[in-house]
């Protein structure tokens, strides 16, 4: 290479030695190793030796074409250069840019460089594979160590604002609600938490009409897609989820079939139905198969309790959650909102995966594709902003954390995502959204206010002995958490109430009323009566 003038004596050092000698080429002088010297005559043949050393036999022998030569050359710079442009590499051999290229070209080929842009320089660049490795090591390791991690209490004030339930950060509107059900995607709540505590808590003056105009337009679709613990239960209590209808065939894959033999003589009937004529309307169902309507309203609650039907709005799910003798009485005093079965629009069933024995299976669900599992990876990314196994692990329609983390590291490497440790007390490893790190390093700063945080047991946010201490609080609909900075301090678990720190006696009566208190929509009061929550 060019000589430096700073390595004089150890290049004097190095000829006397016999292991390099100077040369000159158009004007340039060079020094070069003994070995290489075969392929800077090759390369160069008009040169000029200044040194008078003894070239060893064997670096002698001429036995490769100059392009050959060139290759060899470059390989033995670049095992030490780093990333580099094509420019810079054509300035230090002085040849024309095309000749590096077409060499760069076949050392690619053979797998030796990688070209892509590794430096802000916003130029083509080319690395070696070894060297490009060591410095995506480094730099992972740098960014990592670049995070402190934070106790359990601020990762919890930092999901109170990522998912819209502190006052500060609920949303409002129609679009807001599509925000928070793609945050949601594939979380499952007891069917009547979602509009009695979740899109409440979460967005400000919640309207019904909001969520059905999202389920009519076809850009969601509601339903049980887990089947752990698989039973007919109450409608309320079924585990419902949301999903993004352009990612059904994705969820279709997590879902096993279901014996249809547990069903009763109704509702194989009404399964057979929906199976043979497809999406169907209540009025349709109920007089093409001679039924009674309230047969098949009970029978839909059936299927939908199994996870086996969904209708067009959400109105279906809220009709099936008002016990008759409320419908009545509401009736009769001319209530409004009083939702039926007939104003759900169709109902249909909910795909499934079909058994396909060639494929390998995990349990109930069949091995996701690596593109599959990237999607779902983002889901959860954007759920929690920070996802480590102990969040993976209490979700029930998800793939195994063993399958996940690959991808996860995947998306590391790929700079999409970050790795590392973001939050103490929890072992295993932890990734996270660029943007949720920095929203957390602000929560961080923040001081404490004394915020007092109420949610249901059923939300999402419900880590109880997950990521705080002490026990689980039960998913149920009617159980609550208080949380006081971050730390649950109050727990209502049935009509018990426990208040984990004591309060002062000034704080205790607020405690307990901002514990209880629910935001229910006035909208939705006449159907989220004492007979659903």
């Amino acid at each position: 290479g060019h000589q430096n003038p700073l390595w004089a004596d150890l290049f004097e050092s190095l000829v006397q030695q016999g292991r390099a000698l100077a040369l000159i080429t158009e004007g340039i002088k060079w020094w070069v190793a003994v070995e290489r010297l075969t392929e800077i005559k090759s390369v160069f043949p008009d040169l000029t030796v200044l040194d008078d050393i003894k070239i060893p036999l064997k670096y002698r022998q001429t036995i490769h074409s100059p392009d050959e030569c060139l290759v060899e050359l470059l390989r033995s710079r670049m095992e030490v250069l780093g990333p580099v442009t094509v420019t810079r590499l054509a300035h230090e051999f002085q040849l024309a840019d095309s000749k590096l290229e077409m060499a760069l070209l076949k050392l690619e080929q053979e797998g030796f460089v990688f070209r892509g842009q590794y430096t802000s320089n916003g130029q083509g660049e080319w690395c070696e594979r070894r060297l490009l490795a060591r410095i995506h090591r480094y730099t992972l390791r740098k960014l990592r160590r670049e995070i402190a991690p934070v106790p359990a209490a601020d990762f919890m004030r930092f999901l109170f604002e990522w998912q819209f339930v502190t006052p500060e950060s609920r949303l409002e509107g129609p679009q807001a609600l599509e925000n928070v059900l793609e945050q949601l995607e594939g979380f499952e709540a007891p069917a009547a938490a979602w509009e009695g505590d979740v899109f409440p808590s979460r967005v400000k003056d919640y309207d019904y009409l909001w969520l059905d105009i999202h389920c009519l337009s076809g850009n969601f679709i509601w339903g049980r897609f887990s089947n752990k613990n698989l039973s007919k239960s109450p409608v309320k209590t079924t585990p419902v989820t949301f999903i993004r209808r352009e990612h059904l065939d994705l969820w279709k894959l997590l879902r096993s079939p279901i014996d249809t033999a547990l069903l009763g003589s109704n509702g194989k009937k009404v399964w057979q139905y929906l199976v043979s004529r497809g999406a169907s309307f209540f009025n349709q169902i109920s007089g093409d198969l001679k039924m009674l309507k309230v047969e098949v309203e009970e029978t839909l609650a059936e299927l939908v309790s199994y996870g086996l039907v969904t209708s067009d709005s959400f109105n279906g799910l809220r009709a099936l959650l008002v016990p008759g003798k409320f419908k009545i009485s509401h009736s009769r005093r001319r209530k409004q909102n009083i939702f039926t079965v007939e104003e759900a629009g169709r109902w249909a069933i909910i795909p499934r995966e079909p058994e396909d024995p060639s494929k390998e299976s995990d349990g109930a669900t069949q091995a996701l594709e690596q593109s599959e599992l990237i999607e779902i990876a983002m889901i959860l990314l954007r759920r929690y902003g920070v996802v480590f196994r102990k969040l993976v692990d209490r979700e029930k329609t998800l793939p195994p954390w063993r399958d996940l983390v690959r991808v996860f590291r995947l998306l590391e490497a790929r700079g999409q995502i970050r790795g590392g440790r973001f939050v103490t007390g929890v072992w295993g490893e932890q990734f996270a959204l660029k943007e949720a790190v920095t929203k957390l390093r602000s929560v961080t700063r923040h001081s404490k206010s004394d915020q007092l945080i109420s949610i249901s047991a059923a939300d999402p946010l419900n880590l109880t002995g997950i990521i705080t201490p002490g026990g689980r609080v039960p998913a149920t609909i009617n159980n609550r958490i208080l949380y006081l900075n971050g730390e649950p301090v109050a727990v209502k678990n049935g009509k018990e109430v426990t208040f984990v720190k004591t309060p002062e006696k000034t704080e205790k009566w607020k405690w307990h009323q901002v514990l209880i208190q629910r935001e229910v929509s006035p909208k939705l009061r006449p159907y989220l009566g004492k007979g659903i929550l």
